[in-house]
């Protein structure tokens, strides 16, 4: 089990922080709400400005470590803080009560179902004005406050309404030591008028709380490691596969022991891309059903025992519930319980240290990496184009992979490009984040300004389409603003071609832009920014070229002209598998 007390991706947080210069914000709300912040691995927070929360923004800029981002709107402010915690373990946004709040839910909604912590911090109405019978701006003209906060309590895992500096050191350090031990986000709400008045429950340095460790029930773990052992050990071709919570119980490294150990070959759900060394000599690709890696799925649902690790399994990721795969075969492994077959289930079981114990208990079996190798057949390349032929999918996504390197991170939109994205092998150390359990059109374009921001050593390469980044396309300008060097390519094929493929209708025709044209009017000259279009694959090379050598430090947006109907196969089989299980009539009354 890693360390309890880690916090974020920070320094060890029972060092002091360097003390705030000035002392305009010293002994305040703010001034503590920002030193939190820096103490738990937050160094950059995502905000809009309104009148609620203008006095706390000031009391945030005035911490030294701390920068502040401002973003086009809200949406865009709270992808940005789940892209951030992506890289960083932790991520923060600042908006303006009610309008601000109700924008920004949906962002919030998406970090809770991806496990990420961030916190939602809020500017609020004055304290006097609660418990009145006062109409306020921004609201929807009741004099009821709460109806910011019951929409956030069903997508966090904690909420806090400052209004009364006596209990708001108490509520504040609550609520973010509670979305830090259980990884999803938090709100807190703060009043206007409170920021800047000192109170003595705010010390000078703020005292660092320490996360005490979750520890495993030694007996349990102890019997889920025996029973699990003894399943394994008679089993002819076990295999491994590993999911989305592997991030979340920060089980990664157990993970590559348990493999190590076992000789096991070991797969990845969809969702879980990217937590995984694929350059491993055991790694045979995404399990995924009928549309996983060539001769994974084969190699994975003809195994009589299957460990899958944190594993979420819907209606998108069972591509329309068609998995071939039978519990009792299976060993469930989530972050607090082991499962076993049809029974036995061992809670307060934690991930990493059941792997950690199991990797020392199996007899190493190798037999389903050498079936494996028996099958395989090395991808076959795309077709040679003919001269001026128009560049298809296929053919930009070998070159993409062909940019990956341990230095780079990969940002898969929703859509087609989840299945593209999808078949690239990882080098070692390459990042790969994409929103596959909430699967929100447009999260990639803030999602990216947040990422790239906390990963400042990789070059972070966003797969977007047409349809997609219409919906956030303003926070360019913000990546533009913070001299990022991203490269987009922008897929435009005239729609919606996801959903297209799950039920086709004139709704999933949008207008087109001239995408690079709007980039172009966005960087008004002002940072670094330089565009392409490219419609055929010299063009493309000549496009790559360019971002990766002369443009290396500048934001690269790479206008991408495909057929409406050139698509990836494996969309081709879920979209037909996913609309099926859509269309399920009623059940008989």
């Amino acid at each position: 089990m890693e360390a309890g007390n880690k916090i974020g991706s920070s320094a060890h947080p029972t060092s002091l922080p360097p003390p705030v210069r000035g002392g305009v914000s010293s002994g305040t709300l703010g001034r503590h709400l920002a030193r939190r912040l820096v103490e738990i691995g937050v160094k950059d927070v995502f905000s809009v400005p309104g009148d609620f929360n203008l006095t706390l923004l000031d009391h945030l800029i005035a911490e030294p470590e701390l920068n502040l981002i401002g973003c086009c709107n809200e949406l865009n402010a709270g992808y940005a803080a789940d892209g951030y915690a992506r890289a960083k373990g932790v991520g923060a946004c600042v908006v303006t009560f009610t309008v601000g709040g109700l924008s920004v839910l949906n962002a919030i909604a998406g970090a809770y179902s991806e496990n990420l912590p961030v916190i939602c911090i809020v500017g609020g109405p004055n304290s006097n004005d609660y418990g009145t019978n006062r109409i306020l701006h921004h609201t929807i003209g009741l004099p009821d406050f709460s109806q910011e906060l019951r929409c956030f309590q069903t997508i966090t895992c904690a909420q806090a309404v400052v209004n009364n500096l006596d209990d708001a050191h108490e509520l504040i350090d609550t609520a973010i030591s509670t979305a830090l031990k259980e990884s999803k986000p938090v709100y807190i709400s703060i009043s206007c008028n409170l920021p800047g008045i000192p109170h003595p429950t705010f010390s000078r340095e703020p005292v660092p709380f320490f996360l005490a460790p979750k520890v495993s029930n030694q007996l349990g773990l102890e019997a889920a490691v025996e029973a699990t052992a003894d399943f394994l050990n008679k089993a002819v071709k076990p295999v491994l596969v590993g999911g989305p919570k592997l991030r979340v119980a920060k089980a990664q490294d157990a993970f590559v022991e348990l493999a190590n150990a076992s000789g096991y070959p070991f797969a990845i759900m969809p969702s879980g891309k990217g937590l995984v060394p694929e350059h491993h000599p055991h790694f045979i690709g995404t399990y995924w059903g009928a549309v996983s890696t060539s001769f994974c799925g084969e190699i994975v649902e003809s195994a009589d025992a299957y460990v899958f690790v944190g594993p979420i399994f819907n209606d998108y990721s069972s591509v329309g519930y068609s998995l071939l795969i039978k519990k009792e075969k299976a060993v469930i492994v989530q972050p607090n319980r082991v499962t076993i077959g049809n029974g036995p289930s061992f809670g307060w079981v934690f991930m990493a240290d059941f792997l950690s114990a199991l990797a020392k208990k199996l007899n190493r079996n190798s037999t389903a990496v050498e079936n494996y190798k028996r099958i395989f057949i090395p991808p076959g390349m795309p077709l040679k184009h003919g001269d001026n032929e128009p560049l298809r999918v296929n053919v930009l996504f070998k070159h993409i992979k062909e940019m990956l390197s341990g230095d780079s991170a990969v940002i898969a939109e929703t859509g087609d490009s989840w299945f593209n994205c999808q078949k690239l092998r990882l080098p070692k150390n390459c990042g790969y984040e994409f929103q596959m359990q909430y699967g929100s059109i447009g999260w990639s374009v803030g999602a990216t300004l947040g990422y790239a921001q906390a990963a400042k050593d990789k070059r972070v390469i966003a797969c977007i389409g047409d349809g997609s980044f219409q919906v956030t396309a303003q926070d360019v300008s913000t990546m533009i603003r913070c001299g990022q060097r991203s490269i987009i390519f922008l897929i435009n094929n005239g729609g919606y071609t996801i959903e297209v493929e799950i039920h086709d209708g004139p709704y999933n025709v949008i207008k087109n832009w001239n995408y690079s044209g709007l980039v172009d009017a966005i960087h008004n000259g002002e940072g670094k920014c330089w565009t392409a279009q490219v419609r055929t694959e010299d063009e493309l090379k000549e496009a790559i070229a360019t971002a990766t050598e002369e443009k290396k430090d500048s934001l690269c947006f790479i206008e991408v002209f495909a057929h409406k109907d050139d698509t990836s196969k494996e969309l081709l089989e879920w979209g037909s598998r996913v609309s099926s299980a859509n269309s399920r009539p009623p059940n008989p009354q």
